[in-house]
Order: C-alpha cells, then structure tokens, then sequence
C-alpha cells in the first residue's frame, strides 16, 4: 500500500465555532499527506461557523459540510465518519490544531502495525486562546494491549489526537452518544478509546503534534458532570472486567485529582462539593484518601503549574506559536 495516495478522511464536528475554525481548518489543509477528505459537520450553529467553512470549500475541493440540528459531539463525529470515504479517519475539533507532519506519520504508524492496529494517537501541547503552546503533556509510549492503561488514565488525553482505520469505528459502533442523553457527556473520548482498545492493538507516534486548545475557564462548564461521565464509563468497564475494579478505582481517582483542585482553586465549591459525594458514594475510602491526602498536595501542585503557565506567558516569543503551516503552499 502506497502512503502518498492513502486517503484519510478528517471529520471536524463544529458547534459556534466562528472563532477558532479558520485556524483549525488551515492546520488540516496544511498536511504534508495531501490525499485528505475533510468534512466539516456542523452540529446546530447559529454563528458565522458555516460562513467561514463555505470560504475554505471554495479554494479545496477536499472539504464538505454537513449540517445538522444540534445533538452533541458524539453524534456528530458518528455523522462525520459514517459520510467518509475512506477506511482511515481522524478526528479533530474545530478549535484544535495539527502540526504538518501529523496525519502522515499516523498514516504509517497504522500501515506498520498490520490489521491488528486499529487507533493510532500523537503526543499534545496545551495552546492558548492566541495559539501558543503553554505545556505539553507528558510522554506517553503506550502501544499494543493498552486497555489496562486506559483504565487507570485518557493517556491519549483529547479527541483530535487520533488515527482510527473505520472498521474499529464499525466494530464499536464508533462514539456513544448516551452519555449525553444521561446529562453526562464529557468522556465520550475515553469511552471509545476503551471500547477500541478491547479489540485492536494502539501505535503512538511520539511527537508533539496535536495542539488542545485548554482555556481554564472554560475547560468544563460543569466539572461534576464530567465526573459523572468518566464513572458511567468505569461502571460500563467494570461490568465486563470486575477483576480490573482496582485498575478502575485508580483511574477515578486520578481524575478526581485532576478536578478538585481546580474547583477549590477556581472557588467552585459546589463542583467540588458534588465530585466527593460522588465519589463517595462509590468508595467512601477511596473519597476519604482523596480528601485527606491528594487535594492538598495537588492544590499546591496546581498553583505551581498555573503560575508557571503565567511566567512562561510573559516571556513567550513569537516562535512558541503552535505550527500549522501556510494551506497555500500545498495546493
């Protein structure tokens, strides 16, 4: 199989995304794999997101839009690539980047691990609301089996990180949409990452080339949610493995550590507050370890990690901006 004339579909679902799409577009037009079927689905917006995608439609012929009333994330990735042509499909949101190199060494990554590999994902750097990479993640190699990771952390970490071949999307009946339906959306990432992993095997391209626009106030709209959401998910996992319930515990907790901090910090005690009921009333030890060790270690930790955000914000220079690349000079 020749990689150059490989077609990969990108599928960008785009809610109100007037303000970050153009960027977005120009990273996916930017690809050094030129043999791209972009589609744009637009899930119910009522700003100029169409308006901006129509302009990029008219100079590359590779990007469609479909249209659809709102319904959320999952639904319209599942639109997305159930419209796609081709039998590798990526997924990025329309407020995130790609470096040029991106898709290409997926592409390869997924050829190279044979049939067995169905998902391919790349490292990320969290970039701000001007593009500039303020951290990246840490390195992550998981490869081959890796549910058991998943389990315990979203190492992948964001959904615009990853390659899928579609007949992993079919086998899983790509992203579940009821945890919105529950009013627990937020993991519907995570979820299909588990769902693939119980069948296929993972390849990482270990380089930074995902930029996940992180911005702290809006990084959830409501943390308990998101809390309610990973824990549908452990429950789902832990009917089908409940030898793996401690893996799973880990993982609650680790995200718990993720979340009170911020929410002391950001002075949202009623998430906070939510997030340990929860908690609690799935492992009342494991919420009290979480209380009484991790929360305050990882407060302090946070304060660290937002400080340092702020003093590499004062002395970041023009070449700390995410790379897209210039559409202009592939087409």
């Amino acid at each position: 199989m020749s990689i150059s004339t490989c077609l990969v579909s990108v599928v960008i679902p785009a809610f109100n995304a007037g303000a970050t799409i153009d960027e977005t577009l120009r990273s996916v037009r930017s690809q050094s794999h030129r043999e791209l079927d972009i589609i744009v689905v637009d899930d119910g917006s009522i700003d100029d997101t169409v308006a901006i995608v129509q302009r990029h439609a008219v100079t590359d012929s590779r990007i469609r839009i479909i249209r659809q009333s709102n319904a959320g994330v999952a639904a319209a990735r599942n639109a997305g690539w159930r419209a796609a042509r081709a039998d590798f499909i990526a997924f990025i949101d329309a407020d995130d980047l790609w470096a040029p190199s991106k898709t290409e060494q997926q592409l390869k990554a997924m050829i190279d691990g044979g049939e067995r590999t169905g998902l391919v994902y790349s490292w990320y750097a969290w970039i701000d609301a001007n593009s500039h990479v303020s951290v990246r993640c840490d390195p992550v190699f998981h490869a081959g089996e890796v549910l058991d990771y998943l389990f315990e952390s979203n190492f992948i970490g964001n959904g615009s990180s990853v390659l899928v071949r579609r007949e992993a999307l079919i086998a899983v009946n790509g992203f579940d949409s009821g945890l919105r339906a529950s009013g627990a959306q937020g993991c519907e990432d995570l979820l299909f990452y588990c769902r693939v992993a119980e069948e296929y095997y993972f390849a990482v391209v270990p380089e930074y080339q995902i930029g996940y626009r992180y911005l702290p106030n809006n990084m959830s709209s409501d943390m308990a949610r998101m809390f309610r959401s990973w824990m549908l998910v452990a429950n789902e996992m832990a009917a089908r493995y409940p030898d793996r319930t401690a893996l799973l515990d880990r993982g609650l907790r680790n995200y718990s550590r993720w979340l009170l901090p911020r929410a002391l910090i950001g002075g949202q005690l009623g998430y906070f507050a939510s997030i340990i009921v929860l908690l609690g009333r799935r492992n009342p030890f494991l919420a009290l370890k979480v209380c009484a060790h991790d929360v305050p270690r990882d407060a302090i930790s946070a304060v660290w990690w937002m400080l340092r955000s702020l003093r590499h914000r004062e002395v970041r220079r023009l070449s700390s901006s995410f790379p897209i690349g210039d559409p202009k000079s592939i087409l």
